[in-house]
């Protein structure tokens, strides 16, 4: 980093007991202070990729390959056959395996919870997706190497490859290429920065400058000499930082349980003639979606769609008011809010399942022990947001009364 002008040494790698590898200051940080520059030179970009003996194999393929397989390949290339990469000092601290819910045993994914399954699911198929399809690709490179390609980029080396990418890149936007596919080229992998952890609470500023030509972090608050730094990668509840990132924030303010669909369906009235309408206002306006518990009790969304679906034949008229939030209704206020406690005691059972299932599978199956953690600090939370929105509910009940 420092042959390719990195020069400063205001942030040092350090163990921490919460939260493993991380960088610390060793200075006292004040707001809006510039806590690392990393120069152009230092990011691993498809500008990168382009440069190397991969460059003329993409430019020439057709139809051409997206900017992340771009990255994937020069990835699997470098760790796995250049053993005098310019990388490898880079290569050599990255994980070796991930713990995505896409890397992790099905066991273990059954485990979750149901909304999460499903994204695991559609994110394992994606990602299967893009490895049969880049295969012709993979293989007009043989005369790269002396291994042999199918070897080379296996399944397990690519969704390595994939899994580095979405973990760990920030985003910096590149003009479009002839040589890509039409998919946003966003990505910038960033030696050194993406040793910063995750933390719900920091508060910083991070982008590329183009004056600067260096990606740039700075914090927006004060932070103690010796203290390890923080920056946020979102605003992301746990189930998405487990799905993207492979792990899960402690006491996060954004968590929150997700209602899925088929949870919904269960408690609705089978003898509602207007059942079907109700779904279908619900769909177009996208009221199935993100319905969630949360600190802070029941979502307006998710209590939004209750009402409707609890609305009877003689209230069913004013569902427009009821969506707009222009109309209360006792009855139907007091006949959502016991739905929305069926629910919520319902998710409570599972959760509780789940966790004495995980309890039982850590005990027996040691090798899963790892993956089974993340599930039970997941399913933890869980747990407390559900017990807390019960007890909103019950006060919600007794107002109504």
């Amino acid at each position: 980093m420092k042959e390719r002008g990195y020069n400063d040494n205001q942030l040092k790698p350090a163990q921490f007991p919460e939260t493993g590898r991380g960088l610390m200051t060793t200075k006292t940080l004040q707001e809006e202070e510039l806590i690392i520059s990393l120069p152009e030179e230092c990011l691993l970009t498809t500008k990168t990729v382009l440069n190397s003996y991969l460059g003329e194999y993409i430019a020439k393929w057709k139809p051409s390959i997206s900017p992340l397989i771009a990255l994937c390949t020069f990835l699997v290339a470098e760790k796995y056959a250049n053993k005098k990469s310019l990388w490898k000092p880079y290569l050599d601290l990255l994980p070796e395996t991930y713990t995505c819910p896409i890397c992790l045993e099905q066991e273990t994914v059954n485990l979750f919870p149901e909304p999460l399954r499903r994204k695991v699911h559609e994110q394992r198929e994606l990602v299967q997706e893009l490895f049969v399809s880049s295969q012709p690709f993979f293989t007009s490179l043989q005369p790269l190497f002396r291994r042999d390609v199918v070897c080379l980029f296996s399944y397990t080396n690519f969704q390595w490859a994939w899994c580095t990418i979405n973990t760990r890149t920030v985003y910096m936007k590149h003009s479009q290429r002839d040589c890509f596919s039409r998919e946003p080229d966003v990505y910038a992998l960033a030696p050194y920065l993406d040793l910063l952890n995750h933390s719900p609470s920091a508060q910083v500023k991070a982008a590329f400058n183009e004056k600067t030509k260096c990606y740039e972090i700075k914090t927006l608050s004060h932070c103690q000499k010796y203290n390890e730094v923080f920056i946020c990668y979102g605003a992301h509840d746990n189930q998405h930082l487990l799905l993207e990132y492979g792990f899960v924030a402690s006491c996060n303010p954004h968590s929150t349980v997700h209602v899925g669909t088929n949870t919904l369906l269960k408690y609705l009235f089978p003898e509602d003639k207007q059942r079907q309408m109700k779904l279908s206002i619900l769909q177009e306006h996208r009221l199935l979606d993100d319905l969630t518990f949360g600190w802070d009790g029941p979502s307006w969304r998710l209590l939004t769609a209750l009402k409707l679906l609890c609305l009877e034949a003689d209230q069913f008229t004013s569902w427009k008011k009821v969506l707009l939030g222009e109309v209360n209704l006792e009855r139907n206020e007091k006949k959502s809010l016991d739905l929305a406690t069926k629910i919520c005691m319902s998710l409570i059972e599972e959760t509780q399942y789940a966790l004495q299932k995980v309890s039982l599978l850590k005990h027996d199956h040691v090798h899963l022990v790892d993956q089974l953690s993340l599930v039970e600090a997941l399913r933890t939370e869980d747990l407390q947001i559900l017990q807390l929105s019960s007890q909103i509910l019950q006060r919600l009940l007794s107002s109504t009364i």
